[in-house]
C-alpha cells in the first residue's frame, strides 16, 4: 500500500507544482489586475490543494493538520482575492482594452 501512496503524493506534489507554476505565468501574461487576480487565485488555491493532498499522501500522520489547511485556505483565498478586486475598481484601476462589460459598476449605478 506504501508505494501506491508514495506515487500518488508524487503525483500530486507535481499537478500542484504544475498548477502553480501556471498561475505565475499567468500573473505575467494577463492584461490588467482583474485578470491577474482571477488567475492567481484559482491556480494558487488549486496547485496548493493538490500539493497539500500531496504531502499528505506521503506524511498520512500529518493528515488532519494539512485538511485544515485546506479548509482554510478554500475559505480565505477567494474572498482574499475578491477584496483586492472590489478595492483596485473602486481605486479607479485601469482596465484592458478588451474589457466589454463592467458588471460592479452597473450594480453601483442601480443602487444610486
Amino acid at each position: 500500500m506504501e508505494p501506491i501512496l508514495d506515487m500518488a503524493g508524487g503525483a500530486l506534489l507535481v499537478g500542484g507544482a504544475s498548477f502553480l507554476l501556471f498561475g505565475g505565468l499567468g500573473l505575467v501574461r494577463m492584461p490588467d489586475i482583474y485578470n491577474r487576480i482571477q488567475a492567481g487565485a484559482k491556480t494558487t488555491t488549486l496547485g496548493t490543494l493538490l500539493t497539500l493532498a500531496g504531502a499528505a499522501c506521503l506524511q498520512p500522520a500529518w493528515g488532519w493538520k494539512l485538511l485544515l489547511i485546506g479548509v482554510f485556505l478554500i475559505f480565505t483565498n477567494p474572498v482574499s482575492a475578491q477584496v483586492i478586486a472590489s478595492t483596485a475598481h473602486r481605486r479607479g484601476a485601469a482596465k484592458s482594452p478588451l474589457t466589454k462589460v463592467d458588471r460592479l459598476a452597473e450594480d453601483q449605478e442601480g443602487k444610486s
